[in-house]
């Protein structure tokens, strides 16, 4: 399939030697000076170059492929940044929206593989930003295509073939959803090593778009960067709450468990174009960082259902060990209203609600009364709409961590199958289903 990953190391950035040692023998030539100022060789040109050097990766050429039955960035190994980008499309008709799917296609092919853009006459706009330099590293970009409800409405013909599920995104209790940063046309998922990448990645779609799309919102979000260990499985990120997000997520390698839990295609009521796409949930979930971080740690652990130092659940072992909820059934051990309890209450027939999450973490910067805001970009993907976050959200409805969160964006959208080689293009199935002859 086209998101499985390669097997190079989650950790993006090393040191470089050179420069570290560097750094050291200015450190200790500054000492012995007593800090004046000295006019050195070139070694010490080259240490002082360090303070503003760029930043050495090993992993700038990491790739995944583009081309396959479904698109990259679902199963793809999350990387440290992403940002989910929500757009109006301004095309009017069904031949502009067309011209716009395959443009999009097309940048896309190419920013998540690399490569150079062609030069031009310099009397007329240069064919890149120039943010990355001349050569543009794939750099483990992943550009995931999605539509709302919206756009399936008479402006292109798409109205009999929405998929079945697919819905505007309503408040449920605990929501106060900001109209301008809720729903849109199409979201764009781009994730990437480094953050410049995904900003390239946006900024390189605007410019060949100009007329078809406008942003509508924007949130960008990181993980934490973690070294790797030879020894024990990749524990989960953390979020801003401290916990560790997504430690039940189902195996991406069960290629059975996808079919039914992530890829559209088993429910036949679903139109057929939709099959090897799926539903994408968006949610901006604002964290009430400093009352958070001035509550009792056991009430912390009650309110989620796992240990907060190993993400383990409070029934004992490791974070990747299912919690014993058989021989605790009046709640002593894990609350019934914890978290992990309702979201998964690992009951019989509970599998086909589960879905998997691709969370990051984020930041916008302070509000007028002082506090941080930041939260959880809270990005999940299911077969099954209702089946999947809209039952575990029902349930979820009045638990004990609303009183530390408050969710106030997002939407629901329809990801498009992949495009299957070069000659492919995203939204064919689509096209094709709704094409005046067919």
């Amino acid at each position: 399939m086209s998101d499985r990953p390669d097997n190079t190391s989650r950790c993006p950035f090393t040191l470089d030697r050179r420069r570290f040692l560097q750094g050291l023998g200015a450190a200790g030539a500054a000492a012995g000076l007593g800090g004046s100022a000295w006019a050195g060789s070139r070694d010490d040109a080259a240490s002082a170059h360090a303070v503003t050097g760029a930043p050495v990766s090993t992993t700038t050429q990491q790739s995944h492929p583009f081309h396959g039955r479904h698109q990259q960035g679902i199963l793809t190994p999350r990387p440290a940044t992403g940002m989910v980008v929500v757009c109006d499309v301004l095309a009017r008709d069904r031949a502009r929206l067309e011209r716009l799917l395959r443009i999009l296609t097309e940048r896309i092919a190419f920013l998540t593989q690399g490569g150079t853009y062609p030069k031009r006459d310099p009397s007329y706009p240069p064919a890149d930003s120039g943010i990355l330099g001349p050569t543009i590293a794939p750099d483990a970009l992943t550009v995931t295509v999605s539509l709302g409800a919206s756009v399936f409405d008479e402006r292109f013909g798409l109205a009999n073939a929405k998929p079945k599920h697919l819905q505007r995104m309503t408040e449920f209790p605990n929501d106060a959803l900001e109209p301008a940063r809720c729903h849109g046309d199409l979201s764009l998922q781009i994730c990437a090593n480094t953050h410049d990448t995904t900003i390239h990645a946006l900024r390189d779609i605007i410019k060949y778009t100009p007329g078809l799309l406008m942003v509508r919102w924007k949130q960008e979000g990181t993980v934490p960067v973690m070294p790797p260990s030879p020894d024990l499985p990749a524990p989960s990120a953390r979020n801003y709450l401290g916990f560790r997000d997504g430690t039940a997520n189902p195996n991406t390698d069960d290629d059975a468990l996808m079919n039914a839990l992530v890829w559209t295609g088993a429910d036949p009521d679903e139109p057929d174009w939709t099959h090897g796409g799926s539903y994408q949930v968006v949610r901006i979930i604002r964290n009430f960082v400093e009352r958070w971080d001035r509550a009792q740690l056991a009430e912390q652990e009650a309110i989620f259902g796992r240990r907060k130092d190993s993400g383990a659940p409070l029934s004992g072992g490791s974070e990747y060990d299912k919690p014993d909820y058989a021989n605790d059934v009046d709640g002593q051990i894990t609350p019934l209203d914890a978290h992990i309890r309702l979201a998964n209450p690992r009951t019989p027939g509970f599998e086909k609600h589960r879905i998997l999450r691709r969370p990051f973490n984020y930041s916008n910067g302070v509000e007028a009364n002082g506090q941080l805001d930041m939260g959880l970009l809270f990005i999940v993907y299911q077969a099954d709409l209702e089946a999947g976050f809209i039952t575990v959200q029902n349930r979820l409805n009045g638990e004990p961590l609303e009183e530390y969160i408050k969710p106030v964006g997002g939407g629901y959208f329809f990801t498009l199958p992949g495009a299957i080689d070069e000659h492919d293009v995203l939204g064919r199935s689509l096209l094709e289903a709704t094409a005046p002859h067919a």
